[in-house]
């Protein structure tokens, strides 16, 4: 075995003047536009007033080109990589992942548009959304619904019919199609005033009688549509982000609303986007441990916690900060490869966006805890940072796709298939998703608590 070490271009973790610039760039916005706002913000007890609060950042990030970076150039958006935009969110979330969630939630609701929608739907929604002079144009993306029994999303590709799965219904009437039903925990969707967002992008069953795999589609739904409400949601962290309850009741939306590569592929649709945002959250939790280390690490060399020199001197803290360190390198590095991964594969990547996303998030969560214990009870006083800290982190594990949930089974279902090769990754070759890895553990009898099989929930 020999090589050329002349000719071969290696592994290069070195970041390109491009790339450099806009890390900084998001720094710059981080540090001077959005810091100054986000206590403020975080504290406010009424969820849709905290939102607003962040207005005026989400404006300058809108003509700065960051609230639409992930769009094409040629509908007028930011035109950046993955790799780009993992490097700028990293900035971002290490300041706040809240407000990062906001931008986020705008390529969900639109780059499906970009996939699958029609050459018309692509030119009216995206170059609307890059082309308002107020910079407030936002969009909301819509899959979540409320628990219920049935009810939830984990099991949104179940082979059963309605109303087990995806409960909000599209039913197509004339030249319209009319939406019943409630989503829950959705962001961005109730846009600046609980009214709704510019536009939203909302997973309905246009076939009630068909199962996750064949009845799932997706429809733009516009401001001010007729039988379209929202409740605004209080939620313990990414506060500077709205989550919303929306509630359909005979809304109706055009028939040429509907995003039409996605007809009966709405599976296929939230499985990609939580490819594409799997590293996005993996590289949030790498800004929230980011914060929470250096932090800890500033607190260790100022304070002594009784000792004649710094808390750093101690082995056991010195130890632990290491730790954090290696763990946030570690899954810096596994985001740019599942970046990476993505852009050379067609904005797919089905297996490492999910394997990217609850390590990192899980393993991160563990690392604020313990930036904590090294500051001790002092990090329990609001006056400091660290509660935000780990309420955000606490956030990452469950939210854009609950690790339990969609990203787990996501794994397990890329893993079962009989094709599935498991140096893939390494060689980085593409890994199909298809329809057929999806419904694994969907649809389960477990026993009562008398040893009895249950009844599965059937049609009525």
């Amino acid at each position: 075995m020999s090589s050329d070490s002349s000719t071969s271009a290696g592994i290069n973790f070195t970041l390109s003047a491009d790339q450099k610039k806009v890390q900084l760039g998001a720094r710059d916005f981080a540090e001077n536009v959005l810091a100054p706002v986000v206590r403020e913000a975080d504290r406010e007890p009424d969820p849709l007033k905290a939102f607003q609060l962040t207005k005026p950042a989400y404006v300058e990030a809108y003509k700065r080109g960051i609230a639409f970076c992930m769009l094409p150039k040629e509908y007028g958006g930011g035109g950046l990589t993955n790799i780009e935009l993992i490097l700028a969110a990293e900035e971002i979330c290490a300041v706040d992942p809240g407000f990062a969630c906001t931008v986020l939630v705008n390529g969900l609701a639109l780059m499906p548009v970009w996939y699958w929608g029609t050459e018309q739907q692509k030119k009216r929604v995206m170059q609307a959304a890059t082309s308002d002079p107020s910079g407030e144009w936002i969009a909301g993306y819509a899959a979540s619904e409320p628990p219920g029994t049935p009810g939830g999303t984990a099991n949104f590709d179940t082979p059963l019919p309605h109303p087990v799965g995806i409960g909000v219904t599209a039913r197509f009437d004339g030249d319209s199609y009319v939406l019943n039903g409630r989503k829950y925990w959705p962001c961005n969707v109730a846009g600046w005033d609980g009214r709704g967002a510019n536009i939203n992008l909302v997973v309905v069953r246009t076939d009630p009688n068909k199962g996750g795999t064949e009845g799932l589609s997706a429809i733009l739904v516009e401001r001010g549509t007729p039988g379209v409400t929202y409740n605004l949601i209080d939620t313990f962290g990414h506060r500077l982000t709205p989550n919303s309850e929306i509630i359909f009741e005979n809304a109706r939306v055009p028939a040429s609303n509907l995003v039409e590569g996605t007809l009966g592929n709405g599976d296929l649709l939230i499985n990609r986007n939580f490819a594409w945002s799997g590293p996005v959250a993996g590289i949030a939790a790498v800004g929230v441990a980011r914060a929470a280390y250096e932090s800890a690490l500033d607190w260790a060399k100022t304070y002594t916690a009784g000792s004649p020199h710094p808390m750093i001197y101690f082995q056991n803290v010195g130890y632990v900060l290491g730790d954090v360190a290696a763990r946030i390198e570690a899954c810096r590095y596994f985001c740019w490869k599942a970046a990476h991964y993505i852009d050379q594969h067609d904005y797919h990547g089905e297996l490492i966006g999910a394997l990217n996303k609850t390590y990192c998030t899980e393993t991160l969560l563990d690392s604020v805890y313990k930036c904590m214990q090294v500051v001790g009870v002092n990090s329990a006083d609001r006056k400091h940072m660290f509660e935000k800290f780990l309420r955000e982190a606490a956030i990452l594990p469950i939210y854009d796709g609950g690790n339990f949930g969609m990203q787990r089974r996501r794994v397990h279902g890329v893993l079962a298939s009989p094709n599935f090769n498991p140096r893939a990754l390494m060689d980085d070759e593409y890994v199909e998703f298809t329809k057929e890895m999806e419904t694994i553990d969907t649809v389960q009898r477990p026993e009562g608590p008398a040893g009895r099989p249950q009844e599965r929930l059937t049609h009525a």
